[in-house]
């Protein structure tokens, strides 16, 4: 028996759409040279990072083919990522609520979806989609152009190599995806037995959770022990992927970024100041998981170095090779330990 989805997705895109907030003002000849440029720079990007890493994909095809490169702006990014969810959440509408949900609630989860979504159209520059592939096999990389005009003008830096030093980080999240073809399926199942923990009669708890969050507390305290593993499991493999992703568009850079080394250093004074701020930003920070996010760079670009600067690329490459070599938590905070683990 086929089960309704517990949100109305195409009211959370128009909804997520329609509040995305506007991005920079731009004469409309830059802002046709900047998406013509993200698209001239992104293919390449996966062919830099695959000689600077040793990174390859399964399937044995190029570098450059391992993604659909689509320039968006802010909605259209909404708008993509309600697509996805709706293909992730999928297999979820029996467990997600124990009644039938009613077209009121589905539009009440449209909204907060829509919502959300619409805050964090203005922050991401760019993302992989491997959930939603095309008939090839080949998932989205989505590169949102207002972002990144917005920030490249904020943290004045060379335009074209910050176009490309963006597109290394997203393409290295598709050839991780192209050589480990079975991680899609390993967080998808991971965060559906996460998701099963929760259904409409578990709301107190969630908003309970929320308070939590916003008074300064964790959403660890909401979970029990089964759902804080599966946390954790989720959480080293995002940390895994998005240290990888920093480490190798750096390793890559120098061969075609000439400022990769202030753009950082730019860049990283910028997360430093986010995440020092107070208020209302500091609030949205905890409600949209981003301080969790940045977490996730720092702890698992330490995670890569450690490991690169001890078995080398090749070394680290191991980890791609099946679920048991990703590393756990703890490894994530002992590089030393995931070696040993690995290669004894």
């Amino acid at each position: 028996m086929e089960h309704e989805s517990p949100v109305d997705w195409t009211a959370a895109a128009r909804i997520a759409g329609r509040l995305a907030p506007p991005g920079p003002r731009a004469p409309r000849a830059e802002l046709e040279q900047l998406v013509g440029e993200l698209r001239e720079v992104a293919g390449p990007a996966a062919a830099h990072v695959a000689h600077a890493t040793g990174v390859m994909p399964a399937d044995g095809r190029e570098p450059a083919q391992v993604s659909r490169v689509v320039v968006v702006d802010r909605p259209g990014w909404a708008r993509a990522n309600t697509q996805m969810f709706e293909v992730m959440a999928a297999p979820l509408g029996s467990v997600l609520s124990r009644r039938a949900p009613t077209a009121a609630s589905r539009r009440a989860a449209a909204t907060q979806v829509g919502g959300v979504l619409a805050l964090l159209a203005g922050k991401v520059l760019g993302q992989f989609d491997p959930f939603t592939p095309a008939a090839d096999g080949r998932g989205r990389l989505l590169l949102v152009a207002p972002n990144v005009l917005q920030v490249e003008r904020t943290l004045q830096v060379e335009p074209r190599d910050f176009r490309t030093w963006v597109s290394l980080h997203e393409q290295t999240h598709a050839l991780q995806f192209a050589v480990a073809p079975w991680l899609v399926d390993h967080l998808r199942e991971r965060s559906a037995r996460l998701i099963e923990g929760f259904d409409a009669d578990a709301r107190g708890e969630l908003v309970e959770s929320f308070t939590r969050l916003v008074r300064g507390g964790s959403v660890l305290d909401a979970l029990d022990a089964e759902q804080r593993t599966l946390f954790e499991e989720v959480g080293a493999v995002m940390a895994l992927l998005e240290g990888h992703a920093d480490v190798a568009m750096d390793d890559a850079g120098p061969a075609v970024v000439p400022t990769v080394r202030e753009i950082r250093r730019r860049f990283e004074a910028r997360r430093d100041r986010s995440a020092a701020a107070g208020g209302v930003e500091r609030l949205l920070r905890r409600v949209l998981g981003l301080d969790l996010k940045l977490a996730q760079y720092r702890d698992g670009a330490a995670f890569v170095r450690g490991v690169r600067d001890s078995v080398g690329w090749d070394g680290l490459n191991a980890v791609w090779a099946a679920p048991a070599h990703l590393p756990s938590q703890a490894e994530i905070a002992d590089p030393a330990a995931w070696v040993r683990r690995v290669h004894g």
